[in-house]
């Protein structure tokens, strides 16, 4: 079975979309209720479990060093390239992107009980452009569990997206990295005008790439499991080098769409070639 073809086919009217689009350029982000079946989720769950299994903890506050983080996923389920390639997170990551953008990272996260929040960041802060300025990014938040205001809920600040040199009080810094874990100071304290993003499994947020955000505490009993694929434009360096993290004969089972977000596409006019020639050429040699 495939994830959003044989399961539940997720449908949009054009006024739905009008709607969403404004509060994503309005707030920065945008949250769309029961986009996954049930058959969906747990497809992406069990193809997981294998490398959740293996409890491989965070180095540092930002990882979370009371969280799970999967690498790599796309060289370790097809269920969840079918998720990179859902037409919904596509929609908007080609309208704010164009059509050459790549999948920049792929990753699971799994906050364990106990897990505090990590440091306010936005997903390009890595690229050296002063703010304000376009998102050159979107980021897709899948909630495979259940997200709620005690077990980590992703904590954003709308309108965010908009800010100039502002920076709010436990931003990320390089005390972040440092392998301990936070206790309840200054870092839990909200920003003013934050909120923790609630969302029932099977639901999507799409966030800008400006878009300042934390993770939440896990302040229950069990643990809170999402997906983040995100998105950068065809002329950025992915931050995880999905070329060399994905193995090319996987890579060659994979939709063709996907394969293209990895880094087997053209940007215009000819950014991306091997040897002179389309990239996907070399998939055809395996």
């Amino acid at each position: 079975m495939q994830v959003g073809t044989e399961s539940k086919q997720f449908v949009w009217e054009r006024s739905e979309y009008q709607s969403w689009l404004a509060q994503y350029e309005r707030d920065g982000f945008v949250v769309i209720e029961n986009v996954l079946s049930d058959a969906e989720l747990a497809l992406v769950k069990s193809e997981l479990q294998p490398y959740l299994d293996q409890n491989v903890t965070g180095r540092n506050n930002f990882e979370g060093v009371r969280s799970n983080r999967i690498y790599a996923t796309l060289n370790k389920s097809v269920a969840v390239a079918e998720l990179c390639q859902h037409p919904l997170a596509l929609k908007f990551a080609e309208a704010e992107l164009g059509a050459s953008c790549l999948l920049s990272a792929c990753l699971a996260i799994n906050l364990l009980p106990g897990e505090s929040v990590q440091p306010w960041h936005y997903d390009t802060g890595h690229l050296e452009i002063p703010r304000p300025r376009a998102a050159y990014g979107v980021s897709t938040f899948w909630a495979l569990d259940e997200t709620t205001d005690i077990n980590g809920a992703t904590e954003v600040i709308p309108g965010s997206h908009l800010w100039g040199t502002e920076v709010p009080a436990g931003a990320l810094d390089d005390d972040h990295f440092a392998a301990h874990h936070l206790e309840h100071e200054d870092e839990v304290d909200c920003a003013e005008g934050a909120i923790k993003v609630t969302m029932a499994a099977g639901s999507l947020m799409i966030a800008k790439g400006t878009l300042w955000h934390r993770g939440g505490a896990n302040e229950s009993d069990a643990p809170r499991l999402i997906l983040t694929p995100q998105y950068c434009p065809g002329w950025s360096r992915q931050l995880e080098n999905m070329m060399a993290a994905v193995s090319r004969s996987k890579v060659a089972a994979l939709p063709d769409r996907v394969q293209q977000l990895i880094g087997y596409s053209i940007h215009p006019p000819f950014m991306g070639y091997v040897d002179g020639v389309h990239p996907a050429r070399v998939l055809s040699d395996k």
